[in-house]
This record gives C-alpha cells, sequence and structure tokens, in this order.
C-alpha cells in the first residue's frame, strides 16, 4: 500500500505534488484537536467568527495569482480562468459571512403570556468536507464557511488531483487567527476517509462528487444517525425556444458546454432546440467552437485546457464514438485543434447532432468537452426530454417569456432552473439536486439549516 500520494499535471504528466498520506496516528489528532476546539468556538459569538472568516477571504485574495498557478498545474484550467475561482471562493463566503446572523437567529413564535418560547440553532459538531477536483475552492467552500461560521469544526479531506488547495485553506485560515483545531486538512486514501466517515466523533458530511462515491459515503455513514449532504452528478439540458435572444442564448451554451473543458457538474451536456430556430442556433453554436484554442493552460491565449487526465479524455472520445457508430453527426473536425490527441488528457470540443436517448451521450454523464443537440416542436416535448435522465441538478431556459419559464420549470425535476443563464451559482439561492445529483442543501440561508441543528426552548416564567 502506497504511503505517498502524487499528483500527476495533466499539463505535462509530470508528478507536481507529493505528499505523505496521513497515518491512523494523525486522524487521531485531529479528531482530538477538533473535539477540543469546538465546544469554545461554539461559544464565540458570530461577529468574531465572521471577523476572522473575513480575514481568512482577505488572505486568499492576497495571494489569488499564485493559486490561480498551481490550480492550472493541478487541474488543467486555463490560467486565463483560473484567478476566477478565487473571486467566486470571495463572494460566496462574503454571502454566507453576511447571512450568518440572521440565519442563525433564534426563532420565536407568537408571544404567549407567561412564557418565553424560542428554536436556537446549534453547531453540530465536527463537519468532514470531501472536496473534488474540478472546482477545488468553490465546491469546498461551499460547507467550510457555513460551517464554521455556523461553530463547527471542519476537518477537510481534498481530491488527491489538487491536495495544495487544503494546504491553502489551512494557511489562509491560520493567517486569519482562526484558532487552532477548527479547521484540519488530512490526505486520505479511499479507505481511510470510509473509515473517518464512521467515527463517532464526526457529525456531518459534506460530500461533492460523482454517484458512486456518493452511494460508498452514504453507506459509510449508515447508522449512524448523522446528516450526509450530497452534491453529485448532472446531465444538464437546456432548452432554446424560438423567442430566444440568439446571439446572447449562443455564446452563454458554448460557454456552458465547454468552460473548464466540461468538467462541471452543472455544465451544459444535453441542448435541445425548437426547430424553428434550430438551424439558425447550430450555424452560429459551431462558428463560436471553433474558436477555441486548445493547448497549455499556462499559455495566456488557452481558452481550453486539458482535461483532468487521459483516462477521463478516452472515455469521452469513447463515448462520441459509439454515438457517431449509432448514426450521430460530429460537426467538428478534430484537426481544427493539432492539441487534440488519443492518449492525452488534451481533448478537442465536440458537437453531436442526430443523437436520441439510447445513446450514452445523451444519458450518461459526460464531464468532458462534448455536447448533444436534439431539435424539438414544441415545449412540452423539450420538458419531457429535459426530465428523461437519472439526474436532476439543473436546467436552463432560453426565451424572452419569463411566464414561461415559471410555467416549464415547474415541470423540471431539478434542483435549479435558470432563464437565459446557466452553470452558475448563487450564494443566495440554495444549490441542491434530485435524483442521482443527490441531496441536502448548501448556500443560501438554507444551506445553514443543514449545519446545524434545531433546539426548541419553552420556558414558563411564573409558577
Amino acid at each position: 500500500m502506497s504511503q505517498t500520494l502524487k499528483t500527476i499535471s495533466p499539463i505535462d504528466g509530470s508528478v507536481y505534488v507529493e505528499r505523505r498520506y496521513a497515518s491512523q496516528a494523525d486522524i487521531d489528532r485531529a479528531l482530538v484537536a477538533a473535539r477540543a476546539a469546538q465546544p469554545v468556538w461554539r461559544r464565540t459569538s458570530v461577529a468574531e467568527r465572521a471577523a476572522i472568516c473575513s480575514l481568512f477571504v482577505e488572505a486568499m485574495e492576497r495571494r489569488r495569482d499564485a493559486l490561480a498557478k498551481e490550480l492550472s498545474w493541478q487541474m488543467g484550467r486555463p490560467i486565463a480562468y483560473a484567478p476566477g475561482e478565487i473571486r467566486g471562493l470571495a463572494e460566496r463566503s462574503r454571502f454566507m459571512i453576511g447571512v450568518a446572523e440572521s440565519a442563525l437567529s433564534d426563532i420565536v413564535p407568537d408571544r404567549i403570556p407567561g412564557f418565553d418560547r424560542f428554536i436556537r440553532r446549534e453547531p453540530l459538531g465536527i463537519v468532514l468536507t470531501i472536496a473534488p477536483w474540478n472546482y477545488p475552492y468553490l465546491t469546498a467552500v461551499n460547507s467550510i464557511i457555513p460551517a464554521i461560521m455556523a461553530g463547527n469544526a471542519v476537518i477537510l479531506k481534498h481530491s488527491s488531483q489538487t491536495p495544495l488547495c487544503a494546504e491553502r485553506f489551512a494557511e489562509g485560515f491560520a493567517e486569519a487567527g482562526l484558532p487552532e483545531g477548527i479547521f484540519t486538512f488530512l490526505h486520505l486514501r479511499d479507505q481511510d476517509t470510509e473509515a473517518l466517515i464512521a467515527r463517532p466523533e464526526i457529525n456531518f458530511v459534506a460530500f461533492t462528487g460523482s454517484v458512486e462515491v456518493g452511494k460508498i459515503v452514504e453507506r459509510a455513514a449508515g447508522g449512524r444517525f448523522i446528516g450526509v449532504g450530497l452534491e453529485l452528478g448532472g446531465k444538464d439540458a437546456a432548452y432554446v425556444r424560438p423567442d430566444a435572444p440568439m446571439a446572447h442564448t449562443i455564446e452563454n451554451l458554448v460557454d456552458g458546454s465547454f468552460f473548464n473543458s466540461g468538467q462541471s457538474c452543472c455544465g451544459i451536456e444535453r441542448i435541445y432546440l425548437h426547430r424553428d430556430i434550430h438551424d439558425e442556433f447550430l450555424e452560429g453554436f459551431i462558428a463560436l467552437t471553433k474558436q477555441y484554442r486548445l493547448g497549455n493552460p499556462l499559455d495566456p491565449s488557452t481558452t481550453l485546457g486539458p482535461m483532468v487526465r487521459a483516462s477521463a479524455a478516452d472515455l469521452v472520445r469513447a463515448q462520441i464514438a459509439a454515438a457517431v457508430a449509432n448514426g450521430a453527426g460530429a460537426l467538428i473536425d478534430e484537426s481544427l485543434f493539432p492539441a487534440s490527441k488519443p492518449g492525452t488528457p488534451y481533448l478537442a470540443p465536440q458537437v453531436l447532432v442526430d443523437v436520441d436517448h439510447s445513446m450514452s451521450v445523451m444519458r450518461d454523464e459526460s464531464f468532458g468537452p462534448v455536447v448533444g443537440i436534439m431539435r424539438v416542436d414544441s415545449d412540452e416535448e423539450a420538458v419531457r426530454l429535459m426530465n428523461d435522465s437519472p439526474y436532476g441538478l439543473t436546467a436552463s431556459i432560453w426565451t424572452s417569456d419569463s411566464d414561461a419559464v415559471l410555467r416549464l420549470g415547474s415541470e423540471l425535476e431539478i434542483g435549479t432552473c435558470f432563464m437565459n443563464r446557466c452553470d452558475y451559482l448563487d450564494p443566495a439561492l440554495g444549490w441542491t439536486g434530485v435524483k442521482n445529483s443527490g441531496h441536502g442543501c448548501t448556500l443560501s440561508r438554507i444551506g445553514y439549516e443543514h449545519l446545524t441543528r434545531p433546539k426548541s426552548y419553552h420556558l414558563k416564567l411564573s409558577v
């Protein structure tokens, strides 16, 4: 069994990070420290917690450029876009810090003479955050900041592809003056992560990742009666109606399909076009897709970086090949992207037409730079096809009619319904999914409900 974590950079296949995995003694020390620190931390005021968390955000912002370069090396995002992840971390953190006071305040029912009654939200204890590589700061911060703001301690297990992100979180909190033990990271093997979930000291698990690993997390927590928040995969769909603002729609759906090389749980993987605008949309979509530049993500002119590893790219290649073998048309000539080569993480974007729901590319998560496009005759057909999926994270409707969005959105089996935008998390809104996209909720005021427990107080003031 290897004692060392090695991160292979998708840029050139080199070992970019090498770290020792945590030992059992390391895990025990982290739990002891968190259990000792958390009761003290829970007694601090929300204002004190906010001050420290705000300093953490400032510390991360000061390091933005260095963190962005590390991010490119670890998972391949173009350096032109990587700094945006730290901006997103700051946006989400500041929102959750700002709403904490009201979200955590007592709930007081109607007054009854002679009684004092209220519900108080109390921290759970120790929150284990298990974060993925594709948005390593954004996905992690969704639970880390609100958990700490709610009075919990946090242990972070980050992906072995992005271990430096865990270390940078720790450095930022240390610089901000967070008490020792309130935030800890551990570089863990899979089996040690499962064992940690089953430990009685862990009071909540926030996991972001694949459906299959989500099932493992649920099994590891089974019988413990603790909360488990699962942010899993997606096969997110877009529907373009005849009254859509066409230029805006094309630009944003191309970006939603191919940003981060398609490695986003809420990226666009299926597009349904009303037949009245099918040809116009497709022409513009293909023209804009051809403008991407695939290459080394450290080159500022690169707009499409490598996928996280060669095996992931080859899975998408196989999905495309299977669709074409079954009658799909591939509209992008791969020779336009010379860096795209089999057996490497570098993969050209692809647009498939003449697809149907018998094909894996329209049913199974691709998590790569490919999108399938189908023609539909009506709103009703679009909704039926959008719901014909084991996933239910987000969907977007592109139209000038907001009433139509509300009508169609009520029929969609999803966690978030967008109008004229996609692939975005608004921290003021709850981030949640249905079906195989998971359960629970992060962000917004509702996110605090999952990281606290209610305690009711019923005081009879006179006897």
